[in-house]
């Protein structure tokens, strides 16, 4: 049954990125707000599904962290759900993201307008690159965000920063504000297979601009996988206010 209810739900996932990608796109043509717009009626019906279908639904913890201004976002990233959540809960929000997903029909055209792609074969010209189009973004007023294993992982895999990160951190210069969650519990990085619980993202205090990359690194690496490896060994059970 469980598979059954995830094939449902994969179709629902993609028939949503098709119906309200289109649609969506079309008026974007003529405002471009409607790409954030489309974006987040995507997010918000995916994870309708999500819950209707395979019995998965999310909450927010540290809400009061979440900042005003923009700021550099480092998240744990176990699935595609790391990716749709984060539209709930910030404005205007650019992904750091692979060049191979602007070539996906629908949600390539999005993510040209919405992410920043990276050459990972382009070594520091690609890096400059993406810090520009970055310092573009946040003069807009849109948060960055990055997944510093730059790959998704699967949940108890050791943790595997890569550099990029804190290349970027130190050459925008933004307070980062790291991100734990447990989604690879329900919707795990690899395969079909969605199973039913409460995932719960967790805003974890802002590391300041301004440290060094060994610091920053030991510091961002420990303040993720530490409330990671404690929402995955103790997951809690859905609040009342704000899950989802």
């Amino acid at each position: 049954m469980l598979m059954i209810r995830s094939l449902l739900f994969v179709v629902w996932l993609y028939a949503a990125i098709a119906v309200i990608g289109i649609v969506c796109g079309i008026v974007a043509l003529f405002d471009p707000r409607w790409v954030y717009v489309g974006a987040r009626c995507w997010a918000r019906t995916t994870m309708f599904g999500a819950r209707w279908i395979c019995g998965i639904r999310w909450q927010l913890e540290g809400a009061e962290l979440l900042p005003d201004y923009p700021v550099l976002v480092a998240s744990k990233h176990h699935s595609m759900l790391d990716v749709i959540v984060p539209f709930l809960f910030f404005d205007r929000p650019s992904f750091v993201l692979k060049q191979e997903l602007l070539a996906m029909p629908v949600f390539g055209w999005y993510a040209r307008r919405i992410g920043i792609a990276i050459d990972r074969d382009g070594a520091m010209s690609a890096l400059r690159k993406m810090v520009s189009e970055a310092k573009e973004r946040t003069a807009l007023g849109s948060s960055i965000i990055i997944y510093p294993e730059g790959t998704r992982q699967n949940v108890g895999a050791p943790p595997d920063d890569e550099p990029g990160v804190a290349a970027i951190y130190g050459m925008i210069g933004l307070d980062c504000l790291p991100i734990a969650h447990n989604g690879g519990l329900c919707w795990p990085a690899h395969g079909l297979l969605r199973k039913p619980g409460v995932v719960t993202f967790k805003i974890l205090p802002m590391i300041p601009k301004g440290m060094k990359r060994p610091e920053f690194m030991a510091e961002l690496e420990a303040r993720i996988e530490t409330a990671t490896g404690a929402l995955i060994a103790n997951p809690p059970e859905a609040a009342k206010p704000g899950s989802h």
